[in-house]
């Protein structure tokens, strides 16, 4: 790595990176650079990401429920899989 850089974090912030760095068995470093990079992979400014929906626009259409009217009579749909207990 070329660049250091030091950063001062709350007691909060802290806690909350030792406990992820712990959950993902992963050095407290390794999980700043894996959160700067999700932060700046965006529109290449250094902005957030792009909108939610373009995080997930891969899988509009990729799934199929069987029922062609299913956007039509969502409600009903989700109201007869509770009752069958699905």
């Amino acid at each position: 790595m070329a660049t250091q850089l030091t950063v001062r974090l709350d007691d909060d912030l802290a806690n909350r990176l030792e406990r992820q760095a712990k959950r993902l068995h992963l050095k407290r470093s390794d999980v700043v650079r894996l959160a700067l990079r999700r932060l700046l992979e965006g529109d290449g400014e250094g902005g957030a990401p792009g909108r939610p929906v373009d995080r997930v626009r891969h899988l509009l259409g990729s799934l199929d429920s069987g029922e062609s009217n299913l956007a039509e009579r969502h409600r009903e749909a989700v109201l007869e899989a509770l009752r069958r207990g699905r």
